[in-house]
């Protein structure tokens, strides 16, 4: 499909999901941060899944004021976060899709940003940029950066920031959008399939900030990521994306799979479990569970010494270096 738009000639029409449950202490900011977009031709739609905080007033407030870029909303109940973004899409007309939750922001620049890169080059399924970030009141404590992955590393579970993605249409609906059978690995998922069908690319830059909080899945639900990550393994050796690749690389995917639990396990404060993962992950593939090693250490000394103190120290002393950057 070549880019174009009915509306904008020569710019092609992004279309933008916002899922939102229950979010109103962040929504607003997150809803501001794609409107404020300087690139021209976007459609944005908000789905709720039938909020009982403010979050409906401020979704109505918005449409009200940006009928132009807010073109949907609904509140009603629905069957998850795949679910809702499916929703969205499919009254989706433009060309480049992405999703952004309602807890997260889109930087400026960002959307102007992706269209540039999916003019140059027509074959991109999708593109990925790194990741900012930021506490409850949006200041910024950290940056993810990634690198030039492929569907290799995707299936062993180098997980991209989501907000900062970026599909073509065609390759969302040719993988048949998100499985609504996973709760927290649906982008992951997602961007394995297509990765294993289209181009992607790396871009070093930061179109997103994630905002990391009490209730964010990453936190409330950290222990379940690693099971989420052994139900994808189940079905890769009879799925036909993956099992080719599958049977090449089945060490590395498993100990990435244990990688990614222990890494959630030990932000749980789970540290004999995750010791215990991060060891299967080395015994599966040494250079999987390495490239965590300070985390492995930490996991090893957290259960026999207190380390809660250090570990607050080091966490406040890397939120140190971006003392002054915050968004909203």
């Amino acid at each position: 499909m070549s880019l174009s738009s009915n509306s904008l000639p020569n710019l092609p029409l992004v279309s933008i999901v916002m899922p939102s449950y229950n979010q109103a202490l962040y929504l607003e900011k997150a809803i501001q941060s794609v409107l404020n977009q300087d690139y021209p031709n976007i459609e944005f739609f908000v789905v709720d899944g039938g909020s009982s905080d403010e979050s409906v007033e401020i979704i109505r407030k918005y449409h009200k004021t940006h009928p132009d870029r807010l073109v949907w909303w609904v509140s009603e109940k629905d069957k998850g976060q795949a679910d809702a973004i499916n929703k969205g899409f499919k009254r989706a007309k433009g060309e480049i899709f992405a999703w952004l939750n309602s807890d997260d922001i889109y930087l400026d620049g960002a959307v102007n940003k992706a269209v540039k890169i999916f003019r140059n080059d027509p074959d991109l399924g999708f593109v990925y940029s790194n990741i900012k970030s930021i506490d409850k009141d949006g200041h910024v404590f950290n940056e993810i950066t990634y690198d030039d992955w492929g569907v290799e590393d995707l299936m062993a579970f180098c997980i991209l920031g989501q907000a900062g993605v970026f599909m073509r249409r065609d390759a969302f609906e040719s993988v048949g959008g998100l499985d609504s059978s996973y709760d927290l690995l649906l982008d992951a998922l997602l961007f394995m399939r297509i990765a294993n069908r289209y181009k992607i690319r790396y871009i070093n830059d930061f179109f997103a900030a994630a905002r990391i909080h009490p209730e964010a899945k990453n936190i409330s639900q950290a222990k379940k990521f690693g099971d989420e990550a052994f139900k994808i393994i189940e079905m890769m050796p009879n799925d036909d994306d993956f099992m080719d690749i599958y049977w090449k690389n089945r060490r590395r995917i498993h100990a990435g799979a244990y990688r990614l639990g222990a890494h959630y396990l030990l932000d749980g404060g789970d540290y004999v479990k995750s010791f215990n993962w991060y060891m299967k992950s080395l015994w599966h593939h040494p250079p999987t569970a390495l490239k965590e090693f300070s985390r492995l250490v930490f996991a090893l000394f957290s259960i026999f010494l207190p380390l809660d103190s250090i570990k607050r120290e080091y966490l406040n002393r890397r939120a140190a270096k971006f003392a002054g950057e915050k968004y909203y």
